[in-house]
């Protein structure tokens, strides 16, 4: 597209670096010119300014194809973004001095000066047509540019021979260099992530992003291979609208997202919030991210064609044609073809449509292709997925039965079913089988804690639960409870709530009967019930089990949502599970099916507190017969547990009864910045004399590096005999290091949980974002108040801390509500 500036748009002249400058500002300010038109007209303002320095500089322009014209042998060049004739506010200039014998010394000067004085961003280079070829043909990179080279000024012939030469080099070299240029991609997304999952997403670098759109286009340009187009150019404008509303925003050259300016963004953009501006960004880059499998795919195909690998007798050159031109493949020739299922076949590492497939008249001819070809680890085709849109009707309901069969058998593929996903996703297919998932595609999580998308967290949860189903009686329940489970969160109000709403009806709709659908409904409701009280509740406590037999009916039930649970936290992120954790919930479903079955307590062992170790015993029984704290610390490197972290501390401390014990400890560990992950105090009396409390604490620390067990140990012992002052050292600490600047957060939140939580104790709450002392300053507060500590279950996941405290008064008696409340706002008071 090309935009005319006008005549009083552009600088009056060329060499005065400030009226291009005030020219380029009156244009980004234009009342309603936004998107691509501006950044085309900002393009051709750019191109006239230096069309005017090559000028005043001497060189005179002449056309490509002009005949009699004197040749200038010199051409001033765009390459890459530039190139490509749209220019974002605050994008570079990739220039290109192209001369074909020698120039004045002072010639680059005289066109870089001015462009540098403008506050122009500048990647420039001085080449003959030889050395620009042969830099290309050492550097991809460099090689990728000059694909976009478009001609500013000078010698117009000089600049189409260098394109014609350079687009000829690399249709002869792309049988090596497409598979350099596939490895930069992965490089890419190795170190930047996938766009459509990130909270803070680079819309150039991560996978999905704008340079996934310049290799697309690259591979085009080979005649090998070419990308579907369905939506492409819609992704793609979207993402650089994005980017120009955040470089005017941010007033930087900057390619990233960042949490602190999407709301600006979005407002620049006509966007309702930044949830919708996160939504818009990751289904572009997921159409981006899809049109790049299905490209590289047909790069493998015709490559081990041209190779003598592939199983083609004739190479077609690769386009992708609509959903009615067919499933199969447009080779000519034999081609291998491998039955999968009915009317389902494999050819060229793909499944794909037998010939006699009916699609109109095989409603389960969808997720019948997908099951087969995720049970044998291929993606069903592009050609393929498109025709089954086209064609297929939608499901009868209830479904028939071979349908959720095969629902089921594609869940239970595990990592093989993600990609076959993503196919019948970009085609519509998924919201058609499942109408309540187009609330949670592309969802945004924010929430540190989480590492996908709704969706791609239920498909993740489904990947981990598929391998629990040895461990459960019906494995096809758990299947679809953890592709389900969070299918509330589409909905307003509490997420398990509204999916168990959903659940039920997409149950009926499936075709399971009254007893699975129930059973579904309650998986889905409690999800979060067993992590939640696990770490959060005392196991010791009848009301802590009761809880969840309330909640689940039958062994059956207590099994499935025990894999559920695992699978839903592997599946969230690093933070969300750990060996600690999964121990808490282990010995509570313990106990619980001992309960179910009508066995009163757990097997011995089989929760965490239900039987001290004999390390714990051992030191219970030090510190019960001297009075004294007795320590137990091990450093260990923590990556063999699931979703762990680098090298962290397990630390054991026992103590005779006294006040003020927990944020004592805390205190310490936050002088050495030690971090607590997970934390847990609980009282014994091992020699009958007294009691004794025992902490167990589970440690990170929060720069890499550890402290010396000795001066850890020794700095315990000085906090709990009184001489070291643990309050006063963290506040000259604090004073005495910069303040960070930190990312708004919700304030603390600091409740007393109902009388049913427990019958001996009262549960205080606190949520709060993590820092450091924080566990000491609840500790101080608590101590403050006069209670006693007499257990604790404290967790970090990510940057939240998720923390309980069974209190009680002097006396051992749970708290009045009076005294409750007091004690709560004094810990609200402390956390500020």
């Amino acid at each position: 597209m090309t935009i005319e500036t006008g005549p009083s748009s552009g600088p009056s002249d060329p060499s005065d670096p400030s009226a291009y400058a005030a020219a380029r500002a009156a244009l980004l300010d234009r009342p309603g010119l936004t998107g691509r038109p501006r950044r085309a007209a900002l393009a051709r303002l750019t191109d006239d300014w230096l069309a005017g320095l090559l000028a005043a500089a001497g060189v005179p322009s002449s056309g490509a194809s002009s005949s009699g014209a004197p040749s200038s042998g010199v051409a001033l060049v765009a390459v890459g973004g530039y190139g490509r004739g749209e220019l974002s506010p605050r994008s570079d200039l990739d220039v290109l001095l192209l001369h074909d014998g020698p120039i004045a010394p002072e010639l680059p000067e005289r066109i870089w000066y001015p462009v540098w004085d403008a506050g122009a961003k500048l990647d420039h280079s001085v080449r003959t047509p030889a050395e620009a070829r042969a830099v290309a043909a050492a550097d991809l990179k460099a090689q990728l540019g000059l694909l976009d080279a478009r001609h500013l000024a000078g010698d117009g012939a000089l600049t189409a021979a260098l394109r014609s030469a350079v687009l000829t080099d690399w249709r002869a070299s792309a049988p090596a260099r497409l598979p350099e240029l596939r490895e930069l991609g992965r490089e890419r997304a190795e170190r930047h992530g996938e766009l459509s999952f990130l909270l803070e997403p680079d819309l150039k670098e991560a996978r999905g992003g704008l340079r996934d759109l310049v290799a697309l286009d690259a591979v085009a340009a080979t005649w090998l291979a070419d990308a579907p187009r369905d939506g492409l150019d819609a992704a793609a404008l979207r993402l650089a609208d994005v980017r120009d509303a955040l470089h005017l925003a941010t007033g930087r050259a900057t390619e990233r997202l960042s949490l602190q300016d999407q709301d600006q963004v979005a407002e620049r953009l006509g966007v309702l919030d930044a949830d919708t501006l996160l939504r818009q960004v990751y289904e572009a880059a997921r159409t981006v991210a899809y049109a790049g499998d299905v490209t590289w795919r047909a790069v493998d195909r015709v490559l081990a064609a041209r190779s003598g690998r592939g199983r083609r007798t004739g190479r077609p050159v690769f386009r992708f044609a609509g959903a009615g031109r067919g499933a199969g493949a447009v080779a000519r020739g034999a081609v291998a073809r491998r039955p999968l299922a009915e009317g389902v076949v494999e050819q060229d590492g793909e499944a794909v449509l037998a010939q006699g497939a009916r699609p109109a008249a095989d409603p389960v001819l969808p997720l019948r292709a997908a099951a087969a070809a995720a049970q044998n680890g291929l993606t069903v085709s592009y050609a393929t997925v498109r025709r089954l849109a086209a064609e297929c009707r939608p499901l009868p309901v209830p479904w028939p039965d071979e349908a959720r069969e095969q629902l089921v058998t594609l869940l239970g593929a595990g990592e093989a079913a993600v990609p076959v996903w993503e196919a019948l996703e970009a085609e519509g297919l998924i919201t058609k089988l499942l109408p309540d998932w187009e609330r949670v595609r592309c969802r945004p999580q924010r929430n540190a804690v989480h590492r996908w998308t709704v969706d791609r967290h239920l498909v993740e949860t489904a990947v981990r639960a598929a391998s629990m189903t040895r461990r459960v009686a019906r494995p096809d329940l758990l299947l679809v409870a953890a592709l389900l489970h969070d299918i509330g969160k589409g909905w307003p109000g509490d997420h398990s709530e509204a999916g168990e709403v959903i659940v039920r009806d997409l149950a009926v709709r499936m075709g399971f009967p009254a007893e699975d659908t129930e059973t579904l409904a309650v998986l889905v409701r409690h999800h979060l019930t067993l992590v939640d009280t696990a770490t959060r509740r005392d196991p010791d406590d009848p009301a802590t089990v009761e809880a969840i037999t309330k909640a689940v009916g039958t062994p059956s039930e207590l099994e499935l949502l025990h894999a559920l649970t695992e699978a839903d936290a592997l599946a969230t992120g690093p933070a969300a599970w750990s060996g600690w954790r999964a121990s808490l919930v282990d010995g509570l479903v313990a106990r619980a099916a001992a309960q179910l079955a009508g066995g009163g307590a757990a097997p011995e062992g089989a929760a965490p507190w239900a039987r001290p170790s004999a390390e714990q015993e051992r030191i219970a029984v030090e510190a019960a017969r001297t009075g004294g704290p007795a320590l137990s610390l091990l450093a260990r490197a923590e990556g063999a547990d699931p979703g762990s972290g680098p090298m962290g501390v397990e630390l054991t401390l026992a103590v005779p009864d006294r006040p003020g014990l927990l944020g004592t400890v805390a205190g310490v560990l936050a002088l050495h910045r030690l971090t607590v992950r997970s934390a847990g105090l609980r009282e014994l009396d091992p020699v009958g004399s007294g009691p004794v409390l025992l902490l167990s604490w589970r440690v990170a620390a929060e720069f890499g590096e550890l402290p010396e067990a000795a001066r850890l140990r020794a700095d315990l012992r000085r906090a709990l005999d009184g001489s070291l002052d643990v309050s006063r050292r963290l506040a000259e600490r604090d004073a005495a290091a910069p303040r960070r600047r930190g990312i708004p957060t919700p304030p603390p939140l600091v409740a007393v949980a109902p009388a049913v939580a427990s019958a001996t104790a009262t549960v205080l709450e606190v949520r709060a974002h993590d820092a450091p002392g924080l566990l000491h300053r609840i500790g101080r507060a608590l101590d403050g108040a006069g209670v006693r500590v007499r257990t604790a279950h404290v967790s970090t996941l990510g940057a939240e801390a998720v923390d309980s405290f069974y209190l009680t008064d002097p006396a051992g008696r749970p708290l009045t509500a009076g005294r409750a409340g007091e004690v709560a706002a004094a810990v609200r008071a402390a956390l500020g």
